[in-house]
């Protein structure tokens, strides 16, 4: 039996669509033991308990890539990452599977081997990757092999996301989207990006907030978030250096370099049309932790 700890995780960051991803201290952990046969469930809602469970799926996976036979599997899981939220959810399951399965037969597979059988499960990598590495990772595909590379963040730099108390899926996220963009939005995004990994590493608040912006995604996905220009609102009178929705959403992301921005942000949520959460999430570095 194996527990493997996985950390939520924000993608997109504005300009960095499908591309880039952070890992955020908010954690569940998952355990697996292979038992003879069958396959069981504890802490998990019946809906979600069956083999089209992303942890399961994910676990079956590294043991074909492995050439062994998948036998029974208990699987528990248990934590604070919320379900549709725009935090990563999903990608912590696959990568839970994924990495309890290696683990359980000695560990073989590398974490960059791991990332791949992930992305085949989940088509991106942008929240896959923070997942297992930890950290703010940029990422894409060739020929079905992911790449990676990974930044750091200024340790003046703080994320505090407020989490709405509604759901939002990925599909309905993706469905807004438009097919095609035009060529100068493009390059609004890829310019923005590419500077925004210095800043970020950096502390550049200036830079930072002029580059976290966004037009292939945001523009039409805020139409799904109830609240998002009030939110956007307090945030920038709070002093935030950059307001941006973490991956498909509805979670909106604040970041900022002021120790009171958290202070005076909590004075106003109550004023926010619906119920939102606040929750300051440090950076995480670790990525899966296997014990």
């Amino acid at each position: 039996m194996v527990t493997v700890r996985v950390p939520a995780t924000t993608a997109n960051l504005g300009p960095g669509f499908d591309t880039l991803g952070l890992a955020l201290a908010l954690y569940n952990t998952l355990t697996f033991e292979e038992v003879p046969e069958g396959l069981f469930f504890d802490g998990v809602e019946p809906e979600y308990a069956t083999e089209e469970n992303l942890a399961v799926i994910a676990y079956k996976a590294v043991l074909s890539k492995l050439g062994l036979p998948m036998s029974g599997l208990r699987v528990s899981i248990s934590g604070d990452i919320p379900i549709c939220r725009g935090l990563g959810s999903s990608a912590a399951l696959i990568a839970a599977g994924a990495a309890g399965a290696n683990a359980n037969h000695g560990s073989p597979l590398s974490r960059e081997e791991l990332l791949a059988v992930c992305n085949a499960i989940e088509g991106h990598p942008d929240n896959l990757a923070p997942a297992i590495f930890g950290g703010l990772v940029a990422s894409f595909v060739e020929n079905g092999r992911p790449y990676i590379a990974r930044y750091s963040l200024h340790r003046s730099l703080r994320c505090t996301a407020l989490i709405p108390d509604f759901q939002l899926s990925t599909h309905l996220a993706r469905s807004v989207l438009p097919e095609k963009v035009p060529y100068f939005d493009a390059i609004y995004n890829v310019s923005r990006t590419a500077v925004l990994l210095k800043a970020l590493e950096n502390g550049d608040t200036e830079t930072i907030s002029a580059a976290l912006r966004d037009r292939l995604h945001q523009p039409f996905r805020r139409t799904l978030i109830a609240g998002f220009d009030e939110a956007e609102q307090l945030a920038n009178d709070c002093g935030c250096v950059a307001f941006f929705i973490s991956g498909a959403g509805p979670t909106l992301l604040c970041l900022s370099a002021d120790p009171d921005f958290d202070a005076r942000l909590a004075a106003g949520l109550s004023a926010l049309p619906g119920h939102w959460q606040q929750l300051p999430l440090p950076v995480d570095h670790e990525g899966i932790i296997v014990s």
